[in-house]
């Protein structure tokens, strides 16, 4: 699969996203690319679930849209400094080239963490379609597939982060959200920066626990959904 045109930007919190220019769509919110995974994803997604599950390991995650990296090198940065061993499953059918990926900065972004630099690298280097270990707590396997063709495996976090329903809906259909839904394993979160009402009737209707929850900067709302025990 070719790799998509793009172009680099920097978002309101400094970190860097890119642009779409076929579908005309940012990679990550323009009010802060860095602030919206930790916010949507660690925070409402790993920390909730690790707070609920504290010695349920390995945790199993499963992401819709590898994209850049962020969302995986910072699951890789928590799993390390919470010493919880994830499996990392990430799939993404149109991925961006060296040329572009070396550009961003967010190994740059947080002092706090920048020793965790050569992890970053490391997930765009690992062989597409292969798995393995890239730390001591992360393993992880990427996938250049779509969602439909995807092979999926039990998970217990779900970081949906496909572009907006209104630029891939078919991504966002009842039909394709089933798939994801049967793979979570009893107890999983389904975490998303999107807060269309469609999309939580949807999830509703399939089994989970709905909540509407703060969004990140720049947004009011975002959604959160539990599959019951």
């Amino acid at each position: 699969m070719s790799c998509p045109k793009v172009k680099l930007i920097t978002t309101e919190d400094g970190s860097h996203s890119l642009y779409h220019e076929e579908l005309q769509e940012t990679y990550h919110s323009f009010h802060g690319a860095y602030r919206e995974s930790i916010h949507v994803f660690m925070l409402y997604g790993l920390d909730a679930w690790l707070n609920r599950n504290p010695r349920k390991f390995p945790l199993r995650v499963f992401e819709v849209g590898f994209g850049t990296g962020l969302n995986a090198w910072l699951a890789l940065v928590w799993a390390e400094q919470n010493q919880v061993p994830v499996l990392y499953h990430s799939i993404e059918p149109f991925p961006v080239s060296e040329e572009i990926y070396s550009q961003l900065n967010y190994t740059e972004h947080d002092h706090g963490i920048w020793h965790y630099h050569k992890y970053f690298q490391a997930l765009h280097e690992l062989p597409w379609n292969e798995g393995g270990p890239v730390s001591e707590y992360f393993n992880f396997k990427k996938d250049e597939t779509s969602l439909a063709d995807s092979v999926l495996y039990p998970a217990d976090v779900v970081f949906f982060d496909a572009f907006a329903p209104s630029k891939q809906p078919e991504l966002w259909k009842k039909e394709v959200l089933a798939t994801v839904v049967d793979a979570m394993r009893p107890g999983a979160v389904f975490t998303t920066y999107c807060a269309m009402g469609q999309l939580k009737r949807d999830l509703k209707d399939l089994g989970l626990e709905v909540e509407t929850l703060p969004g990140p900067p720049g947004k009011k709302e975002m959604t959160r959904a539990w599959k019951g025990v």
